[in-house]
Formats: C-alpha cells, sequence, structure tokens
C-alpha cells in the first residue's frame, strides 16, 4: 500500500517555472502549501538517471532531506517514434542551458524531415518523496502526433507542436483547465492522488 501524505506544506522539486505552476494548480484543491525549490534557495539536482522515473526520484529525494518538508518532482518529455523515442529524457537538453524551446522544436522538426509518422507521446513521472527517502512514483502518459509551425503561446516546452489525439488545439492552444483535463502530467498526478490522499483530504 502507498504510503499517504499528510497534508501541509509540500515542495516542488523544480526550477521550471512552468511545471511548479501547472503542479501548484493541480495540488491547489487539496489544501496543501506549496513551495517551488527556487523560492527555498534549494539547488537544481542534476539529472543522472536513466529514466523518467530514476530522474524524478533522485530530484524529489534530494529536495525532501534538503528541505525536511515532502517533496513532489517531475521528470517528463516528449518522445517522437520515428525518432526512436528521442528526445526523451533528454528533452530539456535539447533546448540547451538558456531553456530555449524554440530551438529545440526546430531541431525535432529538422530531424523528422520528410517521415510521414509524426506520432508521439509525452511522458510524466511524478515522484513523492520524503526526507526518510521513502518514494511513490507515478507515470502518466498522452498519445497525438507533431505539427509544424508551432501553434499557440501557453503552456511550455513542446507544447507548441504536440496535437493530442483527438482535439485540434495543440497543448500550446489549449487554455490550462483544458490541458490539466488529458494531460501527462494530470493523468499522473490523478494516479498519486489515487494513491497517497487520503479520502478525506479530497
Amino acid at each position: 500500500m502507498a504510503r499517504g501524505f499528510e497534508g501541509g506544506r509540500l515542495v516542488i522539486a523544480s526550477h521550471n517555472t512552468g511545471k511548479v505552476r501547472e503542479i501548484a494548480e493541480l495540488l491547489a484543491p487539496f489544501g496543501v502549501t506549496s513551495l517551488g525549490a527556487r523560492e527555498l534557495g534549494l539547488p537544481e539536482t542534476p539529472e543522472t538517471g536513466d529514466s523518467f522515473r530514476a530522474n524524478a526520484e533522485i530530484k524529489a529525494i534530494a529536495a525532501a532531506r534538503a528541505s525536511g518538508l515532502p517533496a513532489i518532482a517531475d521528470d517528463s518529455g516528449l518522445s517522437v517514434d520515428a525518432l526512436g523515442g528521442a528526445p526523451g529524457v533528454y528533452s530539456a537538453r535539447w533546448a540547451g542551458p538558456k531553456r530555449d524551446f524554440a530551438m529545440a522544436m526546430q531541431r525535432v522538426e529538422r530531424q523528422l524531415g520528410p517521415k510521414a509518422d509524426r506520432r508521439a507521446h509525452f511522458v510524466c513521472v511524478l515522484a513523492l518523496a520524503w526526507p526518510d527517502g521513502h518514494t511513490e512514483s507515478f507515470e502518466g502518459q498522452a498519445h497525438g502526433r507533431l505539427v509544424w509551425p508551432p501553434r499557440g503561446d501557453r503552456g511550455f516546452g513542446y507544447d507548441p507542436i504536440f496535437l493530442p489525439e483527438g482535439r485540434s488545439q495543440t497543448f500550446g492552444e489549449m487554455d490550462p483547465a483544458g490541458k490539466h483535463a488529458i494531460s501527462h502530467r494530470a493523468e499522473a498526478f490523478r494516479l498519486l492522488v489515487g494513491a497517497c490522499f487520503q479520502a478525506g483530504d479530497r
């Protein structure tokens, strides 16, 4: 059985303002006080794992131990079928040190070239860790295809080129509530809530 979260303060172990905002919005209905890693002065933890799950757990455990509070970390990325799953765990690194996702999206499109297969999916693993090192991890996915040129200036990362299945708007065009309803992060969060939040907290 998964360990339950008792409520109160929770660290979001990310320096990515878009991710912090999305996770904080998802946590808000549960009465959780969210604290970003940046506002607590916590350093960025190197993502040395070879999978989304490993990276999420590394970051969550480091933040929980450094802050003395439970911490939640996200590792997520875009997996493109025709590119053998790339950029995958290297999704953020394709954007370079300046987090230039316009450049990263251009790189994806350049490597795809004339390939007709534009199927892709986003993966998100959320890891919830406690200061004693205990961790619970949950994975969500969102499937769709890539479009070009990018569409929309909402969201972040690769959102403007990702068109989810059965939708006419990219993640970059959707309002936050619409994206939250179907995103990979929302799916991982639903699994986490179902396992770690007591019925009375929901």
